[in-house]
């Protein structure tokens, strides 16, 4: 809204003229979205106390998670709340870009709050049964998918797949893409989903690859940037930067809240919508495969546990790991929390460093 009140400004100051760049405004959402963050967070929490929305410990978890039994939880209403007004005030809202990003969060957030409800309302470590949770996640990224390819052929998404290492090979799915967007959307907001058991891990691993992201959206937006490292040119994707600068605000300033010991848990609303926004930017940017190395700590995660239960099931009771997800096993190997946390952080920068350097290796 702001992007509309001060662009015709410029006609009569041209100091006006800077809020036609990107960069600046996604600057300026970043900056909006942390203070949102630090100004109405401490709120919530009270608010939260007041009406004793807690979380639920699972018995089956670690004994040192007890503790945090009724921390206020839900916290990722605050970091979707704080993106989209960011996004809002600062980016041009004739994009459909930006409004797939903040639908695509509103959906998968939607599941989340629904799950945390059940759980505050009748006081139970689980709300929503696996199948009801994955069967809403489908619906959501249905409907994204199904948007998606349809205006693909109307030439403003791009329906042929992208691989990193390959400058020319880039098949045309047509309708196979909807089925891929699938796989992407819904594993994506799981993965971050069974990241979240730990104080500021899933958050953090968030910030990192939602900073990668605001890279990878701009080089893919930008028409010099993304023909010197031979990329496929996304030109609706400059806006969408400003969309994911706020995100990495929010995210940051969550993050004050959220690391040990944690004053407030983000929820299942914000671990789907986040981990479904991740997804989604990674497909809008032609960037599905990327996301495997820069959320890679997150496909760790999600791939313990699929091991784990897989082998279970298998070898009779039999486990690979201690605990999965992948976190608490190195919690019962005797790590601190703290040092758990801190050391996922870095494989993550790693990770999303890694995800970076391959664009000049096209």
């Amino acid at each position: 809204m702001l992007y509309w009140l001060l662009i015709p400004l410029r006609e009569y100051y041209f100091f006006f003229n800077v809020f036609r760049y990107i960069t600046v405004r996604t600057a300026l959402s970043g900056i909006t979205a942390l203070l949102l963050m630090f100004i109405l967070t401490p709120l919530f929490i009270r608010l939260l106390k007041r009406h004793q929305v807690g979380q639920e410990i699972r018995p089956e978890g670690p004994s040192s998670h007890l503790n945090k039994k009724g921390t206020p939880s839900m916290g990722g209403l605050m970091i979707i709340g704080a993106t989209l007004i960011s996004t809002l005030l600062w980016g041009n809202l004739e994009n459909i870009y930006v409004w797939l990003a903040m639908g695509g969060m509103l959906f998968f957030g939607a599941i989340g709050l629904a799950d945390d409800f059940i759980k505050y309302r009748w006081r139970q470590s689980l709300g929503l049964t696996p199948r009801q949770k994955l069967g809403l996640q489908f619906l959501a990224s249905g409907v994204l998918a199904l948007t998606l390819v349809l205006i693909g052929f109307r030439g403003q998404f791009s329906l042929n797949l992208t691989f990193p290492f390959f400058k020319e090979w880039t098949p045309y799915l047509g309708w196979f893409y909807l089925p891929w967007i699938l796989f992407i959307l819904v594993g994506s907001s799981n993965s971050v989903n069974l990241a979240d058991g730990l104080d500021g891990l899933a958050i953090g691993l968030t910030l990192i690859a939602s900073v990668a992201l605001t890279a990878l959206t701009y080089v893919a937006g930008h028409a010099v940037w993304s023909q010197y490292l031979n990329i496929l040119r996304v030109p609706l994707a400059a806006e969408l930067t400003v969309f994911v600068g706020a995100l990495s605000g929010a995210c940051l300033g969550f993050l004050w809240f959220n690391c040990h010991p944690a004053e407030i848990f983000m929820g299942d609303v914000g671990a789907l919508s986040l981990g479904g926004t991740l997804g989604l930017i990674a497909i809008l940017i032609k960037q599905e495969f990327l996301l495997f190395t820069v959320a890679g700590v997150f496909i760790l995660e999600a791939l313990s546990v699929m091991l784990q239960v897989s082998y279970f099931k298998l070898s009779g009771g039999k486990r690979i790991f201690r605990m999965a997800p992948l976190h608490h096993h190195f919690e019962l190997v005797g790590w601190p929390e703290e040092k758990v946390v801190i050391r996922f952080w870095i494989i993550g920068i790693i990770f999303a460093l890694f995800s970076l350097t391959t664009l000049k290796l096209r």
